[in-house]
């Protein structure tokens, strides 16, 4: 798909998301504030124990869930207009918020701007650890997503060059914590390098600007770098984390029905992902802004959709590897508060009784209208 090309579909598609977020724009904001004066309704004006629509039997008016281009089944759901279908019967409408990082998909979820939003699982780890009140609904996929990245002319080879560098990295999210275990692995820790705290993107900027000398990547940023001539100089697939779906506990209890029509419809996502890898790198290419040259090395060299759903066991062994990072660079203070974190964040259920939603959707592919 050429430039052109995505300029259209964009222009189609924003006149189609306009139609479904005008109207909860409001409500939005508005959910923000109730969180920040700790009334604990979704929506604003609702009093404590007043769901959105308790006059309905507890129906959800508007489900709020984010996408996110580090999350590709969140394209093709949204792209797709399967939830929508099968969220319209109960009465439900969806409203999409980007994420543009795992901090910032957290933040969304303590604030219940959003309901279901995507994380890393070390940042998912980090949240519960912190008090928030989300758990681990679902996997995502299992990428090799995050990487240590130099601009063409730069002098820095191995993890020992980079002593004493300016590094750009977003806190709270895998690339962040990509750049801990990898220093650790070399012998230094973040007190060796200048770390910027930098969304993804803006690191990505940075790094291609010359501001700073490294940058802890994120797909699919990071395969555009590279594109443009930058280079993974760190590469180690066993220091990234799962890509998880979490979802408020507000959520989960209120809306169970809901939560599982989520994951049915991650599912369908899921296989279609599979069955349709080219399809998918178009809309990957088109919600990211990028090359599909690109995209597609994204999605079928760095991305793992065939992999076991349910959040579990497996998450839990790398996240017991990450736990000890929070105590290091004190983004948690008690190994405690990690033990109990561990112990309470996977909500296993939905993903075990899941089963693919059949919506036809707007869309007869994922790349053209």
């Amino acid at each position: 798909m050429n430039r052109s090309q995505h300029t259209a579909l964009r222009t189609a598609r924003t006149t189609r998301t306009t139609r479904t977020t005008r109207t909860t724009r409001t409500t939005r904001l508005a959910r923000i504030v109730a969180a920040g004066t700790a009334v604990t309704a979704l929506a604003a004006g609702c009093v404590q124990g007043e769901g959105p629509s308790d006059a309905e039997g507890g129906s959800l008016e508007t489900l709020t869930i984010d996408f996110a281009t580090y999350n590709p089944l969140s394209l093709i759901m949204k792209e797709q207009g399967w939830l929508e279908e099968e969220l319209s019967e109960e009465g439900t409408e969806v409203e999409w918020v980007q994420s543009h990082g795992s901090n910032d998909a957290n933040e969304k979820l303590r604030a219940e701007a959003i309901q279901v939003g995507s994380t890393a699982g070390s940042a998912a780890l980090l949240a519960r650890a912190n008090g928030a009140e989300q758990k681990m609904i679902l996997i995502e996929n299992q990428p090799e997503w995050s990487a240590l990245v130099t601009g063409p002319d730069s002098d820095i080879e191995s993890m020992e060059d980079l002593e004493g560098a300016s590094v750009a990295a977003t806190l709270g999210t895998d690339p962040y914590f990509f750049l801990v275990q990898a220093l650790q692995e070399a012998g230094m820790s973040v007190d060796d390098v200048e770390v910027q705290n930098l969304q993804h993107a803006d690191g990505a900027t940075a790094l291609s600007n010359g501001d700073v000398d490294a940058w802890a990547g994120l797909d699919p940023i990071m395969a555009g770098s590279e594109q443009e001539g930058a280079e993974l100089f760190y590469r180690n697939v066993d220091f990234n984390t799962y890509s998880v779906i979490n979802a408020t506990e507000t959520f989960i209890e209120e809306h169970p029905d809901t939560a599982q029509t989520v994951v049915d419809v991650y599912e369908q996502a899921r296989q279609w992902a599979q069955e349709n890898p080219d399809q998918t790198a178009e809309i990957l290419a088109e919600y990211g802004n990028i090359e599909t040259s690109v995209a597609e090395q994204v999605i079928t060299e760095r991305t793992t959709f065939d992999v076991d759903p349910v959040p579990g066991e497996a998450q839990r062994e790398v996240l017991e590897e990450v736990g000890p990072i929070f105590l290091d660079t004190g983004d948690v203070s008690e190994q405690e508060d990690i033990d109990q974190a561990l112990e309470t964040l996977f909500h296993p259920e939905f993903a075990e009784d899941r089963e693919a939603a059949d919506a036809e959707g707007t869309t007869s592919s994922g790349g053209d209208e």
